[in-house]
This record gives C-alpha cells, structure tokens and sequence, in this order.
C-alpha cells in the first residue's frame, strides 16, 4: 500500500505511548503519516516525540451518557471529515465504537483492536447490553478486527458481533524484547538473600485483584515476614473500581504493603522484584505488565482467567490461581517462596522463551502493516 494518512485513536495519551508507540513508529518508519488522537493529558511532548501529530478530542472514559457520547460521535466525524485520512485504526472502548462510526459513515476504512472487555462485559446488566449493541453496529463494516485472546475473539464470533473471517488474533499488544530483559547486578534490597519482593503492576482498582494481593501480603508475611509486598501504577483513577488514596495511605501506615507510585519506566521497578503478581479479575486482553515482568525473566503469578492465562506457563513460568481467591494466591506466593533461588532462574528463563517465541512486539507491528497492506484496491 502507498504511504496514507492514518488516524488513530485511544483514550488517553498515557495509553498511546505506553501501549503504541512502536507501532507508530513503524507506521511513520513505513511512509505513512500518522495522525494520534486522544484526550490530553501530560503524556502529549511524549507522543509528539514518536514523529506524529497529535490532535485532543474531548472524551469522558467512564459509562455511557446519551448527550455526551453523541456529541464524541460529531466530534470524531468533525475530525476525520477534516483529515480525510485513508485508515482509522481504533483501540479502546469509545474509540472502536463512536470512532468507528464516524469513519464508517465518511466511509474511511476501519482496524479495530478489541484489548480486553473491561468492566462493562464482566457486570453483565443493561450497560453489558448496550455496549453489546454498539460493538456490533460499530464493527459491522470495519476491515479487520483484532483481538488479544482467543476467549475474546470467539465469544464476540458467537454472539455475531463481528464477523469470523474479518477477525484475527494479536499476542497481546506484544513486548519490546530488546528493551525488557533481565538485568544482572543490581544492588536492590530485593536481591539480598533475607529479602523477597512481590510486585503487582497495574491500575489501582479492586478488580486488579488488588484487595486479595494486600490481605495474601498480610498471611504470607507472618510466615515469611521478610517478604515485600510492592504495588505500582495510578491510583485513585476515575473508574467506579478505584482503590483510594486514603485506603492505600491505611495499607501503607499499617505496613502490610508499599505503594511506589507511577512510573515511566518500570524496568527499574521490575528488575529490583523477583515476582510479578496481578491476581486480575477483570476482563483482560493480554495484560502488558505480565509480558513485561516475563521478559525481564520474573516468575509469573496471576489468575487462571481470560488474558492472563495466556502469558504463563501454570507450574513452568509461574503459578495460575483461581480468580477472587485469597487462599489459593496466598499458596502460589509461598510455593515461590519455597523455590531456591536457582528454581526460581529457571523458573524465569522460561518464562523469557515463552515471551520471545510467542509475545514478541514485532509480531503484533507485522500483522498491522499486512492488515494495512491489505487494502490496497
């Protein structure tokens, strides 16, 4: 395909450069201009350093609102019918659907990208229905839909909301191999014989499995008082699930664990951690921190449910627990305890392998630019 305008667009600016950016890149790297679209946020000098433009659209991510959302779609058609670009490229909720069908009515090819279900799949109730509703009228014309596990891409064939032959499967949104690798000779507390450290990385909402992760930190540490139990990432987001700031600011006085905040580099985070934990039971695509921790060769523990799954290897690259199980999450963090440091290397190598043969960045980047190559008339 010729060099195009694409548009593409996510719900924050966060998200397209921690999630996109190589694909930008490449599109950009290509011949392509692209043209990033998402509410602002302080991420934008970050965005505008991939080589893009970047052009603000006013987006509320939490539920539907029938004025709100209608004035999206005019907001969206107004954008595209000014850019006329040649391919929209959708991710996240309220961009694959209202970004969906303002391209599709200026008759703008479409490429979704369907990367977890999110809350509103998993409440089931009239909101479960009416996103239901607007998947399918959204994704009816799109060229290609991706999604990151097989759970999601067959439920949404089943339910005829979009078709099986227009749908393919992503590894997730993949990981940089290049960049998150394991790190030798740290320093960090962490890797001093008496200490262990857990960390979850994530969002900082109940369905992260957040909750189970602090009360599994307060039994295993009366076993293994030396073990730390980190968290990372925003807290106190605008998601009706949002763990507090002054609920964290409790957990942390009384010592059960420690928040670390955000970072724009979680490699610093990770390589000072010998496990990864999300004991998630949200509705996953493939969660990116997993693929991360895994790549930077650290033993997995996350649920055995949609997404998650597919990032380890239950008992060879990690431990799967059952979703909302403090029990069975509190075992997996003493059965990786009670590996040796050697058991749990292996443990972790494996868990690389697995990112480099199926996981790897460049897989996801492949499948984009043969989609895109794809419509060529």
């Amino acid at each position: 395909m010729d060099p195009v305008k694409i548009v593409i667009a996510l719900n924050s600016v966060w998200n397209l450069v921690n999630f996109r950016a190589s694909l930008i890149k490449a599109l950009i790297q290509a011949g392509h201009e692209v043209v990033a679209v998402a509410p602002a946020d302080t991420y934008v000098p970050a965005l505008l350093a991939l080589g893009c433009r970047y052009v603000p659209i006013d987006m509320d991510n939490q539920g539907t609102h029938p004025g709100r959302d209608f004035k999206l779609i005019l907001d969206f058609f107004r954008l595209m019918r000014r850019e006329r670009p040649q391919l929209y490229l959708g991710f996240t909720v309220k961009p694959n659907v209202y970004g969906s069908l303002a391209a599709h009515a200026l008759g703008i090819p479409v490429i979704n990208n369907i990367a977890g279900l999110g809350v509103a799949f998993s409440h089931g109730g009239w909101l479960s229905k009416v996103v239901r509703v607007l998947y399918r009228v959204s994704l009816s014309r799109s060229r290609k839909v991706f999604f990151q596990n097989e759970e999601d891409r067959r439920g949404f064939i089943e339910e005829g909301l979009v078709k099986g032959a227009l749908s393919d499967r992503l590894p997730g949104s993949g990981v940089n191999l290049a960049r998150f690798k394991a790190r030798t000779g740290s320093s960090s507390p962490a890797n001093k014989p008496e200490r262990f450290r857990f960390i979850l990385v994530a969002r900082m909402l109940w369905e992260k499995g957040v909750g189970h992760y602090v009360e599994a930190a307060r039994i295993v540490r009366r076993v293994y008082p030396q073990a730390e139990f980190c968290l990372l990432g925003f807290l106190d987001v605008d998601n009706p699930s949002a763990i507090s700031a002054e609920q964290m600011r409790q957990w942390t006085r009384a010592g059960v664990v420690m928040y670390l905040g955000i970072s724009d580099d979680v490699r610093v985070q990770l390589s000072q951690a010998d496990c990864m934990v999300l004991p998630s039971y949200y509705k996953e695509g493939v969660p990116r921190a997993l693929l991360e921790a895994a790549a930077m060769g650290k033993p997995i523990i996350t649920t055995d449910s949609t997404g998650c799954r597919d990032a380890v290897v239950d008992g060879e690259t990690g431990f799967l627990v059952a979703p909302r199980d403090t029990e069975t999450l509190v075992q997996a963090c003493l059965k990786i305890l009670s590996l040796s440091r050697e058991e749990r290397c292996s443990m972790g190598e494996r868990g690389r392998q697995k990112m480099e043969q199926e996981f790897d960045e460049s897989i996801v980047i492949d499948k984009y630019i043969r989609a895109i190559a794809a419509l060529s008339p």
